[in-house]
């Protein structure tokens, strides 16, 4: 196919995101969403997701001219038990979290959005992760990290909180933040180039 688009917008100001798209070769600028990031009641999980990653492409998207370039937005919500556990607001609502995944499997569940003019594409990565069970102290030192603030789940599974996973089935990139098979594929689709593809070459 012919790649007509060496760089993308990058709906997201995630620091994991930003690093997974450079690892894979990808040329972007990064501009923030402007999405208030509510659940619906009545929303299951996967449709949450799934619904912010769009928002957050077309909120970008809608900013662009009619030649801009394709937009690309992401969103990654951790569930257990039914709950779906966002961002810790405090100290209290991490400890809250990380002893309702102590010992137990929890999904991740990875939703990746491209928009490009009346086009776009949604694709959906689940991943079960269990965790090993946690006492209060070390639940304790890792909050004292700091590594809990502004992760779903209150975790990092790219950092220290990856001593707590014992077992994943799934995708470890969509845990972190951005499925790097799924999110290629989409690439492809919408003719982005990735480090596989040079310049003025068609495949």
């Amino acid at each position: 196919m012919s790649y007509k688009f060496s760089s993308l917008l990058l709906a997201s100001a995630s620091p994991r995101r930003r690093e997974i798209l450079t690892q894979i070769g990808v040329q972007f600028s990064v501009q923030e969403h402007t999405v208030d990031e509510v659940h619906l009641p009545g929303e299951s999980p996967e449709s949450y997701v799934q619904r912010l990653a769009l928002e957050k492409a077309q909120s970008v998207q809608s900013q662009q001219s009619a030649d801009a370039l394709p937009v690309l937005g992401s969103d990654t919500i951790v569930v257990c038990g039914g709950e779906i556990l966002g961002k810790p607001k405090d100290k209290e609502d991490a400890r809250r979290m990380l002893k309702l995944l102590s010992g137990r499997q929890h999904q991740v569940f990875s939703a990746v959005a491209m928009c490009l003019r009346a086009r776009h594409e949604i694709v959906l990565v689940r991943t079960e992760v269990s965790f090993k069970p946690l006492t209060d102290q070390e639940i304790e030192a890792y909050w004292q990290t700091k590594e809990p603030l502004g992760k779903a789940g209150a975790y990092a599974i790219q950092g220290l909180g990856g001593m707590f996973v014992t077992a994943m089935t799934g995708s470890y990139s969509g845990v972190v933040g951005l499925p790097v098979y799924e999110t290629s594929q989409l690439l492809h689709k919408f003719g982005v180039r990735t480090g596989l593809q040079k310049e003025g070459r068609n495949e």
